[in-house]
């Protein structure tokens, strides 16, 4: 336990210290006074006092001598005194019981609020899930008229539906020119490769015409060649053959 002292002079003497106790004993000095009835501050303590009539009134009546008139007086007087100290015990059992169904009353406030608070928070998350649950709604309401926005930007079915006719006849009219494109260019490759067939045909009779010419004209060059050279040679005897005659 924490003391403090503390001295206050007064008129040049010392005074008794006071002592400032912790909360667990001040509980239980103010229990034992109420339960003593001892919290007066002026005259005798009620239970002292009764304590002193109760005594008086014992001693009385322990005495043997014919005392009856005492001692009903003193009876009447403890039980006066009695009444005036249960008095104040009624009024503190009716301010607790008071205290005490006001205490239930707190509590079941309390216990209350706190469910009130609990069911509250669940409201509170049920919310926000309809937020969310809101909130994608609205997307969807919002991607769904920017659909039908586009949509209506289009042109009606019966016009598309004429485009795309118009379109597939477009098609096939494409896909019957490539057919004829095709049979034409097929047509044109084997006419080619016929042509160059043929012209490869005369070229190679024409080079082979030209070869043997050269051949023959090459032949012949030879032949008049060795004919010239055999005409000197003769010529170069004769006259070998003339000088020598001479």
């Amino acid at each position: 336990m924490l003391v403090k002292g503390r001295k206050v002079a007064g008129r040049g003497e010392a005074v008794a210290a006071h002592y400032a106790f912790g909360p667990l004993e001040d509980d239980i000095i103010i229990k034992h006074r109420l339960l003593t009835r001892t919290t007066t501050t002026r005259g005798e303590p009620p239970l002292k006092k009764l304590q002193k009539k109760f005594t008086s009134f014992a001693l009385e009546i322990e005495k043997d001598v014919d005392n009856y008139n005492d001692c009903e007086r003193l009876a009447k007087a403890f039980i006066q005194e009695l009444k005036t100290f249960e008095l104040p015990l009624l009024k503190s059992k009716a301010v607790i019981d008071a205290n005490l169904r006001e205490k239930e009353n707190f509590n079941e406030l309390n216990d209350e609020i706190n469910r009130q608070i609990i069911q509250a928070q669940a409201d509170i998350e049920d919310l926000k899930k309809q937020l969310e649950e809101s909130k994608i709604e609205r997307q969807h309401k919002e991607e769904c008229e920017a659909i039908r926005r586009l949509i209506g930007m289009q042109p009606p079915r019966s016009e598309t539906q004429k485009i795309i006719t118009d379109l597939e006849k477009e098609i096939a009219m494409l896909e019957a020119e490539n057919t004829a494109g095709s049979r034409t260019l097929e047509l044109r490759k084997k006419q080619f490769a016929l042509l160059l067939h043929v012209v490869c045909s005369e070229m190679v009779d024409e080079l082979q015409n030209t070869i043997e010419e050269e051949q023959k004209s090459f032949i012949e060059e030879m032949r008049i060649a060795l004919d010239d050279q055999k005409n000197g040679e003769e010529d170069a005897t004769g006259g070998s053959e003339a000088m020598a005659v001479d």
